[in-house]
């Protein structure tokens, strides 16, 4: 097969929108993501209008076993992969440390940080036969600089970010790109699942911005990883225009 990218979370939000862009220059694709009927409606919109192939992983990433089973398994024709996104990850709850839940703190660790970890290390005797092999990381300008009410979800991606820095060096050995991209305000599900399903608090969180959408770091994502092999993006922190950093807005 040519190229292959696997990319988790790819139901919604960046990782669909990864997996639309990659489809549409000719990519196969391995998706992944905990809801089956959505990855499958996705998987068939892309084969049909793209023409490429897409082999579809439901898991949580989150659940170790689950993870080690499914890419063991995978097939040998999927086993050439080229690229990793490790996009699966999410916020939750908008609490002062001494408010929020323990469950809350849990579910984003173990997805944000310990998810990442499992797949990437599943996946990695594969990337380690790529010619060309790079993972690209997703963190977060929440990774960057700590603010109110950010607590362990700021945590974790700043464990992402540095977890991203000791990939680079531990797997340089093997010529395996890394790379971390940190992105601001984007109007993706994001804010619906921090808020559990509550839309118009998730609404402001957007009022008076022009914000990135998926598609701005889907494309941004492309950009990194198809540039020639002796060159790696080792990390980039992409806001909208109106947002300086984790903490500072121009709302209009």
């Amino acid at each position: 097969m040519t190229k292959i990218v696997f990319i988790t979370g790819a139901t919604s939000g960046f990782g669909e929108a990864c997996a639309q862009k990659f489809a549409s220059q000719g990519f196969h694709l391995i998706l992944n993501g905990r809801r089956k009927e959505r990855l499958i409606k996705i998987q068939q919109e892309l084969e049909t209008k793209f023409g490429i192939e897409i082999l579809c992983l439901p898991f949580d990433v989150s659940n170790k076993s689950a993870v080690n089973t499914a890419i063991e398994t995978i097939p040998e024709k999927w086993q050439s992969i080229d690229l990793l996104i490790n996009n699966a990850g999410l916020a939750l709850g908008r609490d002062f440390f001494d408010e929020a839940t323990m469950n809350d703190w849990d579910t984003m660790i173990d997805t944000n940080l310990k998810g990442l970890l499992y797949v990437t290390k599943a996946v990695l005797p594969f990337l380690k036969k790529s010619k060309h092999p790079q993972i690209i990381n997703m963190g977060s300008v929440a990774g960057k600089e700590v603010y109110e009410k950010g607590n362990v979800y700021c945590a974790s991606k700043a464990a992402v970010d540095t977890i991203s820095h000791a990939m680079r060096i531990d797997l340089l050995r093997h010529n395996i790109k890394v790379t971390a991209i940190h992105p601001g305000a984007a109007e993706t599900e994001f804010a619906e699942v921090r808020f559990k399903g509550d839309k118009e608090t998730a609404k402001k969180t957007y009022d008076g911005l022009q914000a990135l959408t998926a598609n701005d770091i889907a494309e941004t994502i492309y950009y990194c990883s198809t540039l020639p092999p002796h060159v790696c993006i080792n990390e980039l922190t992409i806001t909208c225009t109106q947002q300086a950093n984790a903490i500072f807005f121009n709302r209009k």
